[in-house]
């Protein structure tokens, strides 16, 4: 499954590093790490992994300041969170930062891994599946992660991308925040989980001409969402 896909640990605690390298290695996965803020975000735009684990808490800065420098960079790589605070304040802000993911020390390497193997077996299937498609004017590529419309190129982030590829696959059918979260990220969503209604907002910045009254993706209040093409 690894098939020597790239993972990024940006992680300060050496026992952590450690641990996380001889699991990821064991799996079949390259490994490299940083310890700090500007050299992880530095290694993520030279060595462009396939994924990154980021800490939020490192010795220079802070992992949303990483995820805001790698976006700006026009890095997609997905990014995993971890952070020892259980505030959702704080897994919101991390995921408008630009992290896709989140996981709260101490967290389950064996879920880990399972998340990561979820990512790059739906990666790999951009190459038997149909690779665009289009929302009214757009143009959406699967690998090339872009949203086009004449001029405009706007990147979408891995997880932004299967969201709008599993609602567009839904078209017209009501999906609940749990199912999507399911199907999409991999796993049972926790209660007051935000991470759906983040990417949402995320993808009607780019996609929607008014975010207050969506033409596409639309809210199915007190359920989920649904996409209307």
């Amino acid at each position: 499954m690894a098939d020597e896909k790239r993972i990024l640990v940006i992680e300060d605690e050496p026992e952590i590093v450690r641990g996380l390298t001889h699991a990821l290695e064991f799996e079949g996965f390259q490994v490299t790490s940083a310890s700090t803020a500007a050299s992880g975000a530095t290694k993520a735009i030279e060595w462009k992994p396939d994924c990154i684990i980021l800490d939020l808490m490192l010795p220079d800065n802070n992992g949303y300041w990483v995820c805001e420098t790698l976006r700006s960079q026009g890095v997609l790589s997905p990014i995993v969170m971890l952070t020892a605070k259980g505030q959702e304040s704080d897994k919101v802000r991390g995921l408008e930062a630009g992290a896709d993911d989140y996981m709260t020390k101490p967290f389950s390497v064996a879920e880990l891994i399972a998340r990561l193997n979820a990512i790059f077996r739906r990666q790999s299937q951009y190459d038997t599946h149909v690779q665009e498609f289009s929302i009214g004017d757009w143009n959406v590529n699967l690998q090339k992660h872009t949203l086009t419309n004449g001029k405009q190129v706007k990147r979408l982030t891995f997880y932004e991308l299967e969201l709008l590829r599993l609602l567009k696959d839904n078209a017209g059918e009501a999906l609940s925040r749990e199912e999507i979260y399911e199907k999409v990220w991999g796993g049972q969503v926790a209660p007051n989980n935000r991470t759906v209604d983040n990417f949402v907002v995320k993808l009607r910045k780019k996609l929607e001409d008014h975010q207050k009254n969506p033409r596409y993706i639309l809210t199915v209040y007190g359920f989920g969402y649904k996409f209307v093409p």
